[in-house]
């Protein structure tokens, strides 16, 4: 038997029900009323634990509904917003259910909104796109339905667009740094092979050999005053290994370093 210490105010319908043996929950404006739950009011363990399973299964589906309220949200969203709000996990899944039947929660609708978002507003392929759906606990054939709001078309417009903004980023670097740096960046947003090769196919990165020499000139001027201290052998080393990391052919970097003698005698 319990004794009801306080019945305390919350905000919207609720109020936050204490028993004097300290055992506390939150309750329904409708739940007050129809089980008379006053202070002081004496209540067996039984009703006890009705009333804070049926307050506690309508609190969880009103505070689903606000976090509802504002955007779509998957079922595992939905499943942790009520756990973080304390909500009694064992009636979670009626909650869940009951929204689903309301067709208030639909997991291949949620996907498929989260698809055409990404496509429209993010530069993102879609193997990132997937990694963040199954975070969000949507399971493979949803992942696959959803994804085919990402046709290939489009996948190759959003990663040509990247590719054209890594080309302006990586304008100082060798014609093979370039290309190696822009397909390393649409591997990291998420697109699949066969769009990079599509796409490196139709950006502008022609090689332009007097540009090219242009900036194997300014790399390798730097390193050469890098490696000022070294002795002849492993300056010339240093500065082979480093330019040929940069992208710069083998033969270019021995002409260049054969003038850069020359002129340091």
């Amino acid at each position: 038997m319990e004794i009801i210490a306080s019945v305390k105010k919350l905000k919207g319908q609720n109020y936050r029900l204490r028993m004097e043996s300290g055992i506390a929950f939150d309750v329904s404006e409708d739940a007050i009323v129809r089980h008379r739950l006053l202070k002081g009011e004496e209540i067996d363990d039984a009703r006890l634990e009705m009333v804070r399973k049926e307050s506690n299964m309508t609190v969880g589906y009103q505070k689903a509904l606000y976090y509802l309220n504002s955007q779509l949200r998957s079922e595992k969203e939905v499943r942790d917003f009520l756990i973080r709000k304390e909500i009694d996990e064992e009636i979670i899944p009626d909650i869940i259910i009951r929204l689903r039947e309301l067709t208030l929660l639909n997991d291949l609708i949620y996907a498929e909104s989260y698809v055409r978002t990404m496509v429209r507003t993010s530069d993102k392929g879609p193997s990132v796109i997937r990694q963040q759906l199954i975070k969000r606990g949507i399971i493979e054939e949803t992942l696959q339905k959803a994804l085919e709001q990402y046709p290939f078309d489009s996948q190759v417009e959003v990663a040509y667009q990247v590719g054209e903004k890594a080309l302006r980023k990586y304008r100082t670097k060798s014609h093979q740094e370039k290309l190696n740096k822009t397909r390393q960046l649409l591997m990291t947003k998420g697109f699949s092979s066969e769009v990079i090769n599509n796409v490196l196919t139709e950006l502008p990165i022609e090689k332009d050999e007097v540009s090219e020499q242009e900036l194997l000139q300014i790399a390798g001027d730097k390193l050469w005053q890098r490696h000022r201290k070294l002795e002849g052998f492993k300056r010339k080393q240093k500065i082979i290994g480093s330019l040929m990391q940069k992208g710069f052919s083998y033969d270019a970097i021995q002409h260049y370093l054969r003038e850069k003698e020359l002129t340091d005698e």
